[in-house]
């Protein structure tokens, strides 16, 4: 059975608010979709170290309250609220830079849920040239990847890079980005500067020549 990847984009609610994280400006970037699964099965889908290096990335360190963690050869970071099966928040330390990470699942009849996840960003010089669509694109490629992790389809892993490099990736990312560039707008950002950094975005995870680069 082939998986439906440009399903992925009418599934997702996408959301950038302005906020403040330790008294300074900050952006929330927020993704929402529904999963055909039970609350206890995603929750150990997003935090069980076994299921997340098969859908996300190898991860290190201790899944639990206060506990330090270390994606590989990515993030890192400390888990500072902890709910099972509901909620957890840890900090996410990425380039030199922290940001903060939300996840939230709640229960949709009996076998479906569904699950928010906010990164809240600081506006800094990296916010400012490539806007939510930094992280909103690549957690939007999580999200599909997670999706094919708890789908029937026979896909035992999602290879991004494959994915990102095919036309049909390439199309989904082209999608969701001016879908974050028309969040961006609805959360106040101005038109001229959400336009510009969706297109230096887009260029990044597609591996184009962007026309400002």
């Amino acid at each position: 059975m082939r998986f439906e990847f440009e399903d992925h984009l009418g599934a997702v609610t996408r959301i950038v608010s302005e906020l403040e994280r330790d008294g300074k400006p900050a952006r929330n970037v927020t993704l929402e979709r529904s999963y055909d699964a039970t609350t206890d099965d995603l929750w150990d889908a997003i935090t069980n170290p076994e299921r997340l290096s098969r859908w996300f990335l190898p991860i290190g360190g201790e899944l639990k309250l206060g506990g330090r963690w270390q994606l590989e050869g990515s993030a890192g970071g400390i888990i500072t609220d902890c709910v099972p099966p509901r909620f957890f928040a840890t900090t996410w330390a990425f380039g030199g830079e922290t940001s903060w990470i939300e996840a939230r699942i709640a229960p949709e009849g009996e076998t479906w849920c569904r699950l928010s996840l906010s990164h809240i960003c600081p506006v800094n010089d990296h916010w400012q040239k490539y806007g939510p669509g930094a992280p909103g694109v690549g957690w939007d490629l999580g999200l599909v990847s997670l999706a094919v992790h708890l789908s029937d389809t026979g896909f035992e892993c999602f290879d991004e890079d494959a994915f990102t490099s095919s036309a049909e990736g390439k199309a989904l990312i082209a999608s969701v980005s001016e879908d974050w560039r028309r969040a961006a707008v609805a959360g106040g950002e101005s038109p001229a500067q959400a336009d510009a950094a969706a297109k230096l975005t887009r260029a990044f995870y597609i591996g184009e020549e962007s026309e400002q680069g």
